[in-house]
């Protein structure tokens, strides 16, 4: 029996066997991502948000507002349900805070779901 005989199928063998263990290697570096761009977007929103609520004259729902939008701009709807702005202070200083609360997919992008809770600050601007 020659060698070239003794080898033939074996690519076939070797290319399921690498792409069982590649393919849930891909994946999950994707959901990886995928988790971490919606953390991030949510908490940009919420700081953008507590930004729009800092402003002399401008209310804890602007905040909401502006947040609400923001989220509604660069992902799903459903990302935008919890969100909560109040007037607090800041290291002594008058400050807003907006807070989101969202669920986030970790198996697939209808899987199960991971609560994350990001909060965005601002110094509140106040009359002299």
């Amino acid at each position: 029996m020659r060698a070239a005989d003794r080898d033939r199928g074996a690519a076939v063998v070797d290319f399921v066997l690498i792409m069982v263990l590649l393919v849930p290697l891909v994946l999950g570096i994707a959901q990886v991502a995928l988790v971490l761009h919606v953390r991030n977007t949510l908490a940009a929103a919420a700081s953008e948000g507590a930004r729009s609520a800092a402003p002399l004259g401008a209310t804890p729902a602007d905040g909401v507002e502006r947040t609400r939008t923001m989220i509604r701009r660069a992902l799903d709807d459903r990302y935008a349900d919890d969100v909560a702005a109040s007037l607090t202070t800041i290291g002594g200083v008058p400050g807003a805070e907006v807070e989101v609360r969202a669920k986030v997919p970790a198996l697939g992008l209808f899987g199960p779901a991971v609560s994350v809770t990001v909060r965005g600050h601002a110094v509140r601007e106040v009359e002299p």
